[in-house]
């Protein structure tokens, strides 16, 4: 186990994309009740999650806990090589913040003890 084990008792929302995440949390009136995540209703809702960073040199994960108020970077890891050089053979030099792919999110569950 590495450095993401100590996360493990944490809720992490695994569907929650960086896109859902914004309208949940900061664009309050652009949700709907109906949808999968539908809207905030006080400072006390919050998601943990993580997205993949592709800003630097090599692509890391971030774990983050977001409310209506802030979002914290609890934790950010660099990928293994050969997931890292996966998403840079597939997206280059793309700067973007993303979901975990399924391999990723698949690699973060056994990390996190979640397997």
């Amino acid at each position: 186990m590495g450095l993401l084990s100590q996360f493990g008792h944490l809720d992490i929302d695994w569907n929650l994309s960086p896109e859902h995440a914004v309208t949940m949390y900061l664009e309050w009136g652009n949700n709907d009740w109906h949808a999968e995540y539908p809207p905030v209703r006080s400072k006390a809702d919050y998601s943990t999650y993580f997205v993949v960073d592709m800003w630097g040199e090599k692509p890391v994960v971030r774990l983050v806990r977001r409310n209506s108020e802030a979002a914290e970077e609890l934790v950010t890891i660099p990928l293994p090589n050969r997931l890292a050089n996966k998403l840079l053979e597939e997206f280059g030099d793309l700067k973007c913040i993303m979901e975990p792919t399924k391999e990723i999110k698949a690699w973060l569950r056994k990390e996190l003890g979640h397997d």
